[in-house]
């Protein structure tokens, strides 16, 4: 019994592990780039305050709020669809994939 389920998941284990790596991967490199995009907005606001301080500019922050609001409050969800449902098109392994990405997204 125990030999012949072996047998049965052996051809199993090359597709589930590809798709493992390649979920890491992408999880890994999803992770890098959101942290740069991170960086990016940061720094971004820091300028924006700094000309604001000196009076170069003036930034209505309450309407910069209300415009914003309610694309972020929706876009969470929408956008992890979207990923998620790209990353694993015609994939075979699609269930490895998503275990993977989210292990490479929880790497440190």
């Amino acid at each position: 019994m125990a030999h012949s389920l072996s047998q049965a998941i052996l051809p199993l284990l090359p597709p589930l592990s590809l798709g493992a790596v390649l979920g890491f991967a992408a999880g890994y490199a999803v992770r890098v780039v959101g942290r740069v995009a991170l960086l990016i907005v940061g720094l971004l606001f820091v300028a924006i305050q700094l000309l604001s301080y000196f009076d170069l500019i003036s930034v209505n922050w309450l309407r910069f709020e209300a415009l914003s609001g309610p694309w972020l409050q929706d876009s969470g969800k929408s956008v992890w669809n979207w990923v998620s449902g790209v990353l694993t098109h015609d994939l075979p392994f699609g269930g490895a994939f998503v275990v993977g990405l989210l292990l490479g997204l929880r790497s440190r």
